[in-house]
């Protein structure tokens, strides 16, 4: 009588700490999806720096550097926007959810992606535009 008694402790321990270690994997996914939400926010950050340099030395002699150092800022913001992805995914693909339904790694490429490709159309208008027109060739 005293055997079944462990047994069924024990076997209830076992799940008990299953359970938990369940809970600390879907913890860590939530964990990943803050940090790809941060990787983002610096992304945009990144872009933002860019689109403020421009804006504050856009008179700044030579007229090309003040460009260039912008689309160093704006691209970084898009590099990271992908990086950022690309390690999300990877973890992902590493952790099974449990108690709750992951982000899909296609939302995570849509949104990288988007990033990086308006930091591409930013960095050409930048170039192309000069005072909100078109330079003439």
């Amino acid at each position: 009588m005293a055997e079944i008694d462990e047994e069924s402790e024990e076997d209830e321990s076992t799940q008990w700490a299953e359970f938990r270690t369940d809970l600390a994997e879907d913890r860590n996914i939530m964990a990943m999806e803050r940090t790809f939400a941060g990787w983002m926010r610096t992304s945009f950050a990144a872009i933002g720096i860019g689109l403020g340099f421009k804006a504050v030395f856009g008179a700044f002699d030579p007229p090309w550097l003040a460009k260039a150092i912008a689309t160093m800022f704006i691209l970084a913001g898009g590099w990271l926007a992908i990086t950022a992805q690309r390690r999300a995914c990877k973890t992902l693909a590493r952790l099974n959810t449990h108690e709750f339904e992951a982000i899909s790694t296609p939302n995570f490429r849509a949104l990288a992606y988007s990033v990086a490709g308006g930091a591409i159309v930013l960095t050409i208008g930048l170039w192309l535009l000069a005072d909100g027109s078109l330079q003439s060739g």
